[in-house]
């Protein structure tokens, strides 16, 4: 593949509500989205750094920055025959996960359009519809949450994570496991506590939770291997795995007994397989993490998660979930059965809706061949 363009866009858009978790709240997404052009193929590939380094050091600006200086220039001069090339190529860039992935993301997009096969055919996913759920942040008060999960209960999500942190945690997963005491419940603490202070969590061994993802530093596999011991509740590790290096000591000091895989996070398909892989190996459950994805990065969300390992529902919600318009032609529904499809068509199975493009597009910037 000789890629003779990419063109970075720098997108924001509103949210239909403000999304609010341990380190605060956005009413608006910023991300950056890549155009690779290679002949008269076009692939797409989204970066999921956010405008602020809460979740993550990287950021819509320092995401630019690398694509623009350093790892758009590379592929633009060399010559990539499948995108697993795509690492061992920009291997002496450290970090910098989410600009690898979506440059990597758009790549795969060609690859599948060049082999005229969808992106979950080519990666080996064994399902065409995946389990899915729903991510609710941090509500004004308890009883606005029992009512904002019983509103998604009602549009058909069967699974529902909540958002936590110190001072609303215990009390708001009992409200909701009280309202609702057969749902598949699950809590998210982006890393809002201490081993210390994860001392008030212990309750929440009694509500039968899927899990409890990441309740202490995003750095940290040794603690949350202290913390795993004190809970029947399996501990999901989060922004603590960024490499199969990590993937692979979390599993040897039992630091968790479920995995969240984004692809954003680890840098790119190839990498989120291989953690894919070495869970299956191990017997430890994945489930596909989102990050308020446009559709162009939720699609390759569900072809990854149609793989066999990804055994507990993904934060993978339909269109309607965030936007009010999105970016893509195509609309992700809810399936009845708290499903939504994994796109057919080759690449990641999406087409662009360039006036929609247009309407949320801040800033763009085109590389050519020199």
């Amino acid at each position: 593949m000789k890629i003779s363009q990419i063109t970075l866009r720098h997108l924001r858009m509103k949210l239909k509500s403000p999304f609010e978790t341990s380190f605060g709240s956005i009413a608006t997404r910023d991300c950056v989205l890549i155009e690779a052009q290679m002949d008269d193929i076009t692939g797409w590939g989204e970066c999921v750094a956010d405008r602020d380094p809460g979740y993550s050091y990287e950021t819509a600006g320092t995401v630019w920055h690398v694509l623009k200086d350093f790892l758009a220039p590379i592929i633009i001069e060399g010559d990539i025959s499948t995108p697993h090339d795509f690492h061992p190529m920009v291997d002496k860039i450290r970090g910098h996960l989410m600009a690898k992935s979506g440059l990597e993301m758009a790549l795969w997009d060609i690859w599948g359009k060049l082999e005229k096969r969808s992106l979950r055919e080519i990666i080996g996913g064994t399902r065409t519809r995946v389990d899915v759920g729903v991510s609710v942040g941090i509500q004004p008060q308890t009883e606005a949450l029992v009512k904002t999960v019983g509103n998604y209960l009602n549009q058909g999500y069967q699974r529902i994570k909540i958002k936590i942190k110190p001072g609303r945690d215990v009390h708001e997963t009992q409200a909701v496991r009280h309202a609702f005491p057969d749902i598949r419940l699950q809590v998210d603490a982006n890393s809002a506590y201490t081993l210390e202070t994860a001392e008030r969590l212990l309750p929440l061994d009694e509500f039968g939770l899927l899990l409890i993802e990441q309740p202490l530093g995003e750095d940290d596999l040794w603690d949350h291997s202290q913390l795993q011991r004190r809970f029947r509740t399996p501990i999901c590790l989060d922004e603590s795995i960024l490499t199969m290096r990590h993937t692979r000591q979390a599993i040897e000091m039992v630091a968790c007994r479920v995995i969240n895989i984004k692809t954003g996070r680890v840098g790119g398909l190839s990498q989120a397989i291989a953690i894919h892989d070495l869970c299956s190996q191990h017997h430890i459950p994945v489930w596909c993490g989102g990050m308020l994805e446009t559709g162009v990065g939720r699609a390759a969300n569900l072809a990854l998660a149609s793989l066999p390992n990804f055994t507990l529902p993904g934060d993978i919600s339909a269109t309607d979930r965030y936007y009010d318009e999105d970016i893509t032609d195509q609309c992700f529904i809810l399936n009845p059965d708290s499903t939504i499809d994994v796109p057919a068509l080759p690449g990641l199975g999406i087409t662009i809706n360039a006036h929609a493009l247009d309407r949320v597009t801040i800033d763009r910037l085109r590389i050519s061949y020199a």
